[in-house]
């Protein structure tokens, strides 16, 4: 009989015991709701943004869930679920600077999602585009910057396409993460 052991239970295992990084086990789990009334007009655009949730960026994701109301009365919005710079400027070690609400990975998460095209209930985007493999990163790693800008960082949703027949609604989430 065989027996496979995860990652993180193989370190638990290992003598002497090995330190474990934080926010993987015993963490706190947190919650940020929130709901964004999108105006008629302003979702219909290629590039348009919707700031949905701010996070630390240590922090580890265990879920995206994401409902809306129809924003599009026909068939045209593909939307990105990504990250974004909060509020505080800063530079990577690469010194490539991040203004406040700077793009840094608009499809971290999720890639080309055609539900905004009617009305969808929650779904969780946490995994669409991230492999299941990352689960313990942290949200700066799911960026791909190469180090914690020790700063909150925004989940938002990017519209990628010309939309003709856009309607106002509502767009809430709820993120689930971890944080020692």
């Amino acid at each position: 009989m065989a027996t496979t052991k995860g990652a993180i239970v193989t370190l638990l295992d290992a003598e002497p015991r090995q330190r474990l990084e934080r926010g993987t086990i015993n963490a706190k789990s947190r919650i940020f709701r929130d709901t964004a009334a999108v105006a008629d007009g302003d979702f219909d655009a290629d590039g348009d943004v919707v700031y949905l949730a701010e996070v630390p960026s240590n922090a580890k994701i265990v879920s995206i869930k994401i409902a809306n109301d129809d924003l599009d009365g026909g068939t045209d919005s593909v939307v990105n679920v990504g990250l974004y710079n909060a509020k505080q400027s800063f530079t990577t070690s690469g010194a490539v600077t991040y203004s406040a609400d700077a793009v840094i990975d608009e499809d971290a998460y999720a890639t080309l999602v055609t539900g905004f095209q009617s009305a969808t209930g929650f779904t969780d985007y946490a995994f669409e585009a991230r492999d299941i493999n990352k689960v313990s990163n942290y949200v700066w790693e799911d960026a791909g910057l190469p180090e914690d800008p020790a700063t909150n960082l925004r989940i938002a949703i990017t519209q990628t396409a010309t939309v003709s027949s856009d309607s106002a609604g509502d767009v809430s989430i709820i993120v689930e993460y971890t944080e020692e």
